[in-house]
């Protein structure tokens, strides 16, 4: 446990000291969230901090002289989807170009290997993919990456969020005896943890789409790594329940902008978390209200990681359906003002 706990505290020490100074730069060359009809914030803040976290994440990594054959891969899909997030923090670029971007990073790592070879069958035995894995791999990785946009919203919310989601994941890849990922998931807890520092409520500075999507690619990417790559895995349920915050959020999300005539990637104000405000919570209140929501969704990955695949599988499944009724029932995924606040952005 002793690399684990020198990464953790190397990505941690140099993301909190490496933050005020790219703070500082970031209002230099005018990389600055300005308020809007959409946005929280009533002044403008420095954004694109999610280049901390990403230097933070690999300077640890290179420290530790880790070596795995995924490490190219996950090298070169951070560093076009940190690029592509931080030029859309820089300049805003049309959704299908930050699209791309995130398919091109996708593929990057798939090329290298990171694909998901079989999925658990809940009545019986594994189902092998073939080549249905890598584009099943892709629209994974996308997802989550999209997932950790769409839930950045609040001051520390996406942050909190893949700290919590880094726990169980990194218990689960360490069970798999998976240590290398495990150690990857120490150091995006570490590098994400110390920018959390100035993230959190009210924030100095935001991470931006570079450091959501970033969040985004690596804990979908390591997912496949550490626990459905192979034919020593777990059900897909698994960490579908252990990201549960961010993917009721998207699918909420999208549900709603269908429904009220939108195009799914254009932005509203109708997230979980705009809804939490308008209940009459603070920020810090809303964030840490759905920190305890991804602690109960990590808590029941985990608890189902070791279940057999059917009752993981069906439970999981449950509960999604479950809040999303109750969310159809209060509005959430479509009512009439659900999206007020409309914006021409995109998230």
């Amino acid at each position: 446990m002793g690399d684990y706990l020198q990464v953790l505290i190397t990505a941690l020490v140099v993301s909190w000291l490496v933050t005020p100074l790219y703070c500082r730069l970031a209002w230099r060359l005018n990389v600055v969230d300005k308020p809007n009809a959409r946005r929280l914030n009533k002044v403008p803040v420095p954004t694109g901090g999610g280049l901390v976290i990403i230097g933070a994440f690999w300077l640890a990594i290179w420290l530790s002289g880790a070596k795995h054959p995924a490490l190219p891969g996950l090298a070169l899909g951070s560093a076009i989807i940190g690029l592509i997030g931080w030029v859309d923090d820089r300049w805003e670029l049309k959704p299908r170009l930050k699209f791309f971007g995130q398919i091109l990073a996708a593929t990057v790592v798939v090329a290298n290997g990171t694909v998901i070879h079989f999925v658990t069958n809940p009545f019986g035995e594994m189902i092998y993919l073939g080549a249905w894995g890598i584009p099943l791999t892709i629209l994974w990785i996308a997802s989550v990456i999209n997932m950790f946009n769409f839930i950045d919203g609040l001051d520390g919310l996406a942050a909190g969020v893949a700290v919590i989601a880094c726990v169980p994941l990194f218990a689960l890849a360490y069970q798999l005896d998976r240590g290398f990922v495990a150690l990857l998931f120490v150091a995006l807890a570490g590098s994400t943890l110390g920018f959390l520092r100035y993230n959190f409520s009210p924030a100095s500075l935001f991470m931006g789409d570079t450091g959501a999507m970033f969040l985004g690619f690596m804990l979908g990417s390591l997912a496949v790594e550490g626990a459905l790559k192979g034919a020593t895995t777990v059900a897909l349920a698994i960490p579908v329940a252990i990201l549960g915050l961010p993917v009721l959020e998207i699918t909420c999300s999208v549900m709603r902008r269908v429904r009220n005539g939108m195009p799914f990637y254009q932005a509203d104000r109708g997230h979980l978390h705009h809804r939490l405000l308008d209940l009459g919570l603070s920020q810090r209140q809303a964030v840490l209200f759905m920190y305890g929501w991804a602690l109960v969704f990590g808590s029941l990955g985990m608890r189902l990681a070791n279940a057999p695949p059917a009752l993981a599988t069906g439970l999981v499944v449950a509960v999604l359906v479950l809040l999303l009724t109750l969310a159809g029932r209060w509005g959430w995924t479509g009512s009439r003002g659900s999206g007020h606040g409309q914006s021409k952005h995109s998230l």
